[in-house]
């Protein structure tokens, strides 16, 4: 992906003066919904009505979508209202079906991401269009994975693309219904600060009341827009019921969110700024020095435990540390899950250090 402008032009294009917002059901169910909610998007500031026609379930025997026939529904949404259309497209049938209807965005799934096999399908029956194609990241949190789906569109002449983060799977129970872990979005923005990223914050959260939030955090990561999903009565939608919001929560949203600048020409901002991260870069500085000394004397535990022939893993120990790391943390401001996860990973390098010394 030489030519990285190339990429933004269609959101450039469109001379935008709020986040580029993508809404509408979860799942196409009818023909009455489908326009219904449309009509109470129209006027607001959604720029693509997408509604899921195919639905990739993780169980057979669960509403797949209504197939083919809701395409015809998008066409009279874009007939009557004069909206642009949306959806998931999974493979090289859906994409022949979506361009036959006209449909103006397509995106590919996390869980079709995952496979190079399956992006390179959907390329190959996009080779040369000029519909944007969004990529969702996988479900597992790979970054090579991600963006070699969006170099594979690249490679078959499609350059109106972009990018759409909808989270991550993990085992462990948190608030999220996938973990953002913004870090991997914000490692993606500098690799290709033109290519447009759309945060999904229906499937990060899962719960509607946790979406405004997840939306704020986006914007102030310099995101591009949003998708979410919008439904004239969520409580009783075929899918995804808990994440949808209606019509009228959606415009709050928008109405509640707040829009910052990328930055300031202001020299007193500018000055404290620059103070305030001089202090965060000395602290970051003695964090990583704390680290390479505690490694030493994880080191140390190493050789210790070698010349016992204990094994590296203390359960006991490793329990009792992250109970006590995690009220302190409390107090310090620190979330659970944050203290979770950073203290999981100093322990990951620990074991790495004292299994190297074991093996050799």
């Amino acid at each position: 992906m030489k030519n990285q402008k190339e990429m933004r032009t269609w959101l450039d294009d469109m001379n935008l003066d709020h986040p580029l917002v993508v809404a509408g059901p979860c799942s196409a169910e009818t023909e009455e919904q489908v326009l219904k909610i449309a009509h109470e998007l129209k006027d607001t500031d959604v720029n693509y009505f997408r509604a899921g026609i195919w639905k990739p379930r993780t169980r057979p025997g669960m509403f797949e979508g209504v197939g083919a026939l809701g395409l015809k529904w998008l066409q009279k949404v874009k007939e009557e209202t004069g909206m642009k259309t949306a959806t998931e497209v999974a493979n090289a049938a859906h994409v022949k079906l979506a361009l036959e209807h006209d449909i103006d965005l397509l995106w590919i799934g996390a869980r079709s991401t995952v496979s190079p096999f399956i992006v390179q399908e959907i390329a190959d029956a996009l080779d040369g269009t000029d519909k944007i194609v969004l990529v969702k990241n996988p479900v597992n949190p790979d970054l090579a994975l991600w963006l070699g789906g969006v170099e594979r569109l690249y490679t078959a002449n499609i350059k109106n693309l972009g990018v759409i983060h909808r989270g991550f799977s993990t085992y462990e129970k948190t608030k999220y219904r996938n973990i953002p872990e913004w870090q991997l979005a914000i490692e993606l923005q500098n690799k290709f600060p033109d290519l447009p990223l759309i945060c999904d914050p229906s499937h990060i959260t899962g719960k509607r009341d946790m979406i405004l939030d997840v939306s704020q955090t986006a914007l102030d990561l310099n995101f591009d827009g949003l998708m979410i999903e919008t439904h004239f009565d969520p409580e009783n939608a075929w899918s995804d019921a808990a994440q949808q919001v209606t019509p009228a929560a959606l415009v709050q949203i928008m109405n509640d969110l707040k829009i910052r600048k990328e930055s300031s020409k202001e020299a007193a901002y500018n000055n404290e700024l620059n103070l305030l991260r001089a202090q965060i870069d000395v602290i970051d500085n003695s964090l990583i020095e704390a680290l390479g000394k505690r490694m030493k004397v994880s080191d140390g535990i190493g050789k210790l435990k070698k010349t016992g022939n204990v094994s590296v893993l203390q359960t006991s120990r490793w329990n009792e540390i992250l109970g006590k790391m995690i009220l302190e943390g409390e107090q310090k401001g620190l979330s659970e899950e944050f203290v979770l996860r950073m203290f999981k990973a100093i322990h990951q390098e620990s074991i790495n250090h004292q299994e190297k010394i074991l093996k050799n």
